[in-house]
C-alpha cells in the first residue's frame, strides 16, 4: 500500500506546501496531492492556492513522489480545460501525475455560486465526469474518482478506474474493493493529535502531529481491505505513517 500527504494549501504563499512536499519524497512517501477548492469548506474568508500551479512547482522540485489532485472538480472549468492542465502537469512531471476527478456536491456548491460558475444538474457532471476519467486514463495517466455517492462510484467502476473513499472505516474499503480498485483518503487519526509542541530538526509545521498507535491501526486495516493508497491531511508525522504502512504490508 502507497502512502500521500494532501499539501497546505489553505494559505496566502506556497512556502509550506512546498516544504512539506519536500520533506514528504525525503521521508519516502509516495505522492503528494491538492484540494482543488476556491476556499476551505465553509470558510470563504481564507485563502485556496489553485492545485495546477502549485502541484507544478512541486513537480519540478521533485523527482520521485506522485502528484495529483484529492479531487479535481468537474465544472469548475471546461472538460477541454481541465484535461490541458492534467496533460501540461504530465509534461513537468511524466508517469508521476494521479489524475483525483469529482463532481462537487451541495457543500461545494457556494464556491461555484459566489464565482458565477454554472453548477450542472448531478447527472451531467457525473457524465462529465466518465468522459474526463476515460480520456485521462487513454492517455496513460492513474485516474481515481471521488466517491462520495454509489452513483458517481459507479461511473468510475464502468471507466475502469479507482475509486477513492475518504475518511471511511476499513469495512467499506473492503466492500468497494470487490468492485474496483480502492483508494482511501481522510484525515489522521484523533487519538493523540499533536500537542501544538514545535517541530524538531527544521521539519515543516505540523510534522509531529498525530498517533503512532493510531495510525499503525488504521493502516493495518486499510492494507488488509485491500487499499492501494493511504492519503493523509495535512498535519501528519510523515516518517511514522510511511514505517506503518511497510509493516502493515508486510503483515506483522
Amino acid at each position: 500500500m502507497k502512502t500521500g500527504v494532501i499539501l497546505p494549501s489553505f494559505r496566502d504563499t506556497p512556502g509550506e506546501a512546498l516544504a512539506v512536499a519536500a520533506a514528504a519524497e525525503e521521508a519516502g512517501v509516495d505522492g503528494v496531492f491538492c484540494y482543488d477548492h476556491l476556499w476551505p469548506m465553509g470558510q470563504p474568508e481564507r485563502p485556496a492556492l489553485a492545485p495546477f500551479p502549485l502541484l507544478g512547482m512541486v513537480a519540478r522540485r521533485t523527482e520521485r513522489v506522485h502528484v495529483g489532485t484529492l479531487v479535481a472538480r468537474i465544472g469548475l472549468v471546461p472538460d477541454r480545460v481541465l484535461l490541458a492542465e492534467f496533460g501540461a502537469l504530465s509534461v513537468l512531471a511524466p508517469g508521476r501525475v494521479i489524475a483525483g476527478l469529482g463532481t462537487g456536491d451541495r457543500q461545494s456548491a457556494a464556491e461555484n455560486e459566489a464565482y458565477g460558475v454554472p453548477s450542472a444538474p448531478a447527472d451531467e457532471r457525473r457524465a462529465a465526469l466518465g468522459r474526463c476519467a476515460v480520456a485521462l486514463r487513454d492517455r496513460g495517466l492513474e485516474v481515481w474518482v471521488g466517491g462520495g455517492s454509489r452513483g458517481t462510484r459507479l461511473v468510475a467502476e464502468e471507466a475502469g478506474v479507482a475509486v477513492n473513499l475518504w475518511d471511511v472505516p476499513p469495512a467499506a474499503v473492503a466492500e468497494q474493493a470487490r468492485r474496483s480498485e480502492v483508494t482511501w483518503g481522510g484525515p489522521v487519526p484523533k487519538a493523540g493529535r499533536s500537542s501544538g509542541r514545535p517541530p524538531s530538526g527544521g521539519a515543516p509545521a505540523g510534522a509531529d502531529a498525530g498517533d503512532g498507535e493510531a495510525i499503525a491501526h488504521l493502516l493495518a486495516g486499510l492494507a488488509r481491505a485491500g487499499a492501494t493508497w493511504a492519503v493523509f491531511a495535512w498535519p501528519v508525522p510523515l516518517a511514522t505513517v510511511v514505517a506503518c504502512a511497510r509493516t502493515a504490508a508486510s503483515g506483522r
